[in-house]
């Protein structure tokens, strides 16, 4: 990835392989960007983060916004939230079983797509965690730790697509103890296929998170044209695969969005523009 202020992150092919390695055989695990394009915003601190099928990730902020990433074993993010308290029993909370959240589908070609983000509350205990970490892999998905152990304290999220009778596959995921909040034009955001998985692959399907306080994101194509989304509050995902954004159930640190590009051409830029 490049623009004007690309800077390299000091993530390497290795240190991703270990973060995505046994991935169960229900989920596919694409090829993870190694570089982040931070647009609008002067860089404080950049932190590493895990996105799994993406080959592009974007990063907007407002001129000094602190944007953080948080969730690799030892790290704390700068600005966030503590997971708050919750109900007492880890079924309430979420342990064993996500919450999930449709942000978008459609039908391309006679077959159905859909994007969704699942939130795993935070373990209490060990025996909690080895619960969590059993079913996570149960369910084919794997957090951004190595051990059991590293999810007690912590939220595990993981925004995912599926496509046709293909095996579901993540495009970014992350287990923290703090949620970052997004604020202003802050965006964060992944590109991929909405098909085949590869690194020639057209990126046409853009997932994202922002600030709850916004109002529009525009998704620019390759060959000028672009498309906006807006907020679509709680209401379910339309058939039609409008690009909305929406709130995820459990997940505070803003809104989640998604945009689809026309056939024909790819991700250009993602931008806050309201």
């Amino acid at each position: 990835m490049m623009s004007a202020d690309r800077e390299n992150h000091d993530m390497t092919q290795t240190d991703i392989a270990l973060l995505l390695a046994d991935a169960a055989d229900g989920v596919e695990i694409g090829i993870a960007p190694v570089q982040a394009v931070i647009r609008g915003g002067r860089r404080r601190r950049a932190r590493r983060w895990a996105v799994a099928a993406a080959t592009t990730l974007v990063l907007a902020g407002s001129t000094g916004a602190t944007l953080a990433f948080a969730g690799l074993p030892g790290e704390r993010a700068d600005r966030g939230t503590p997971t708050a308290p919750g109900p007492a029993s880890a079924e309430e909370r979420h342990v064993y079983r996500p919450q999930r959240t449709e942000l978008a589908r459609g039908t391309e070609h006679g077959r159905q797509w859909r994007v969704w983000v699942e939130v795993w509350g935070a373990p209490r205990d060990a025996r909690e965690a080895d619960r969590q970490f059993a079913a996570m892999k149960r369910s084919g998905v794997r957090p951004a730790v190595d051990k059991a152990a590293g999810l007690v304290g912590k939220t595990s999220y993981f925004s995912m697509r599926a496509y046709g009778d293909g095996r579901s596959l993540v495009v970014m995921f992350d287990t923290h103890q703090r949620t970052d909040r997004l604020t202003g034009t802050d965006l964060m955001a992944a590109a991929v296929s909405l098909e085949e998985v590869g690194p020639t692959a057209p990126e046409r399907l853009v997932v994202g998170h922002v600030a709850k306080s916004a109002r529009e994101v525009t998704c620019r194509w390759k060959d000028g044209r672009s498309t906006v989304a807006r907020p679509a509050g709680s209401a379910p995902a339309a058939q039609d695969g409008t690009s909305l954004i929406r709130p995820v159930a459990g997940y505070p640190g803003g809104n989640w969005f998604v945009c689809l590009a026309p056939e024909g051409t790819v991700y250009e830029d993602a931008h806050v523009t309201r």
